[in-house]
């Protein structure tokens, strides 16, 4: 992208702004926000409410490392996580709302909730409390007795897809990933919004 995507814009907000506001918004009650050490986070109004930083593991590292991050700092009273990376910025409050509703509902059911947009699945991805410990400690590979794995999240996903639900969203922003300057032109116009 040539520059950290949490300080791109979107509608007067930075990237970093928005997530934190959609967060909140949809009614995630602590909110870690995981930052590259090498970046500084952006303007401190994101910070308002609450809101803490975890620090990342910097270049070359990772999104699941940003993940573990992320976990190690949440509040050990959390009956799960909205986990929502940063590039997609046009994610609404609804979307995450809707996801905190089904994992309520499910009574414990449904350890991953995830968002689908005409039956696509996208961000942010709830993922129960009960998976913390395999999200932080991973599988290790094979012959590395105890060592972190370093399979991301979609190793677990895809190791509880029987207790994975699915909530179909009006949401297209659950798809839209911004990773390059095309990408944010097309889907933002330099700013904007869709």
């Amino acid at each position: 992208m040539g520059r950290p995507k949490a300080s791109l814009e979107v509608e007067g907000e930075t990237f970093l702004q928005r997530a934190v506001n959609t967060l909140i918004a949809g009614g995630c009650a602590d909110v870690v926000i995981v930052i590259d050490p090498d970046h500084p986070a952006g303007p401190e109004r994101a910070f308002e409410g609450g809101v803490r930083s975890a620090a990342g593991s910097g270049p070359g590292s990772e999104q699941i490392d940003s993940l573990r991050s992320g976990l190690r700092a949440t509040s050990a009273s959390a009956e799960a996580a909205v986990v929502m990376p940063v590039d997609h910025p046009l994610v609404r409050p609804e979307t995450v709302a809707a996801l905190i509703a089904a994992f309520a509902e499910g009574g414990g059911e449904a350890l991953i909730v995830r968002p689908t947009f005409q039956g696509k699945h996208g961000h942010p991805v709830l993922f129960s409390a009960a998976l913390f410990g395999e999200l932080l400690h991973g599988a290790a590979p094979e012959g590395a007795e105890g060592a972190e794995g370093a399979e991301g999240a979609r190793s677990v996903v895809r190791s509880h897809a029987g207790a994975v639900s699915d909530v179909e969203v009006d949401d297209e922003g659950v798809l839209i990933d911004v990773d390059t300057p095309e990408e944010y032109e097309r889907w933002l116009g330099g700013g904007g919004g869709v």
